[in-house]
């Protein structure tokens, strides 16, 4: 267990970031590694070590360079093999009040790291629904839509069923992580809401005349949602903010321990400054819940709330220098 403590503004966000994106190639704060570009510059370097692996990931105008053990990689499925990654912080609470989309990004990131070819299903699903939407925003004849409509389907079909897996293994977890959090005071229950109902294909052509209306594509895993329950009431109208709260930490806390049972290894934990907005034995009763054997690395403005074990090393953040204190 690794403490950083440190001012806000300091750059703590910025290191666990660094770890999320040089580990799983993937920012936890955007969409596109194009916005973790620092300003007026072309480019980042990340470089770091996991275990006896050796990672390397460059940014720059001509793309994306990966090395793994000082060897060059053309493909990342190597590379994203070596560490599984959780990420918890305070924006957490959009998972639960939040659009549809922020729910579908997080099944999408728990999807990546234990579904093989998941990933490169929803780039392509998400590139065909780009193009199809142009094409319906343009007008243009239906021939020309139908060519995207054929690997939207099928990708559409690859990703819900995925996600209804991940839905039903997530499920019990996630009730039972909220049950410890809360001292069995909440219950929490889940669902998988697909965006679309029966065949994929019969659904789309149902929806031409709303298409055609409103020049996109309105039915597909692009609006498929997860929805939340707190005691058997919709979690995001009903639910008090500190129930929230705890809602999406145990969502978070869920999603580790499902990947650790799916890949046999415990995620490295990234955890970024949500202890303030917990009681104190709520943020003692996550801490006690994460997984031993994962290594953690928790960003906190102060530690006077936690009692220090032998093994917990506490690094200060000054002036955007790292000091280990212990």
């Amino acid at each position: 267990m690794n403490f950083l403590v440190g001012n806000n503004a300091q750059g703590k966000t910025s290191i666990l970031e660094a770890i999320c994106v040089l580990l799983r190639l993937q920012s936890p704060r955007s969409t596109s590694l194009a916005q973790a570009i620092q300003v007026h510059t072309p480019g980042f370097v990340l470089d770091g070590h996991y275990e006896d692996h050796h990672l390397r990931l460059k940014l720059d105008p001509a793309g994306r360079h990966l090395e793994l053990n000082s060897i060059p990689q053309p493909k990342s499925e190597a590379y994203l093999g070596i560490a599984c990654i959780s990420w918890f912080s305070n924006d957490d609470m959009e998972l639960v009040r939040g659009a549809a989309s922020q729910r579908r990004r997080y099944l999408d990131f728990i999807g990546a790291q234990t579904i093989p070819g998941y990933l490169k299903q929803l780039r392509a699903y998400e590139r065909s629904l780009r193009s199809r939407n142009l094409l319906l925003k343009e007008a243009r004849p239906e021939r020309e839509i139908q060519a995207y409509t054929a690997p939207l389907i099928q990708n559409g079909n690859f990703l819900r069923e995925a996600r209804r897996r991940l839905v039903d293994g997530l499920a019990p977890r996630l009730t039972s992580a909220t049950a410890e959090i809360s001292q069995q005071r909440e219950k929490a229950t889940s669902h998988y809401q697909p965006g679309f109902e029966g065949d994929f294909a019969e659904a789309l052509l149902r929806s031409q005349p709303q298409e055609q209306r409103l020049r996109q594509t309105v039915v597909g895993p692009h609006r498929d949602d997860l929805i939340l329950q707190l005691n058997g009431m919709e979690a995001a109208s009903f639910a008090s903010e500190g129930q929230q709260r705890t809602l999406a930490v145990s969502l978070k806390l869920a999603q580790t321990r499902y990947l650790e049972e799916q890949t046999g290894s415990a995620p490295i934990l990234l955890i970024d400054d949500v202890f303030g907005e917990l009681d104190p034995q709520r943020r003692n009763t996550l801490l006690a819940s994460l997984p031993a054997a994962s290594q953690k690395i928790i960003t906190t403005t102060f530690l006077d709330w936690h009692d220090q074990p032998s093994d917990t090393s506490v690094f200060q953040l000054v002036d955007h220098t790292l000091t280990r204190t212990n």
